[in-house]
């Protein structure tokens, strides 16, 4: 994917290149891993916006719904699990996970890129 060209009528100039919206909700999202709460701010605010945003940050607000929805299932699938033990490990790696993927993500954003594999599972 590459970026949008600034002279296409079909995407608003001051949505060409504004990085903000991706940008809180990166931080959302690693502010929900303390409390949960604003991670659904955040899917919010990423499904709100993806439409109108160009192509490439198009790839971050899949890859930041992806996210999202991942990491509820495996933090449900490992509460679940947290009577035979195992669950605390889950809750612990979908904790980790989260956050390399806001940091892997942020980092793509601020170089102006598209994430390259936004629905990729793994990182």
């Amino acid at each position: 994917m590459t970026q949008t060209d600034p002279s296409d009528p079909a995407v608003p100039p001051a949505l060409q290149d504004d990085k903000t919206m991706p940008l809180v909700v990166y931080a959302l999202y690693l502010v929900g891993l303390f409390n949960g709460l604003t991670a659904v701010v955040g899917v919010i605010l990423a499904y709100i916006s993806k439409d109108a945003a160009p192509e490439w940050m198009q790839s971050h607000y899949v890859f930041q719904i992806r996210t999202f929805w991942l990491s509820l299932l495996f933090t449900v699938l490992g509460f679940m699990l947290m009577i035979v033990g195992i669950g605390f490990v889950i809750v612990a790696a979908v904790w980790v996970w989260m956050a390399v993927r806001c940091v892997l993500g942020l980092s793509w954003l601020l170089k102006g890129q598209a994430y390259p594999t936004p629905r990729n599972w793994m990182i």
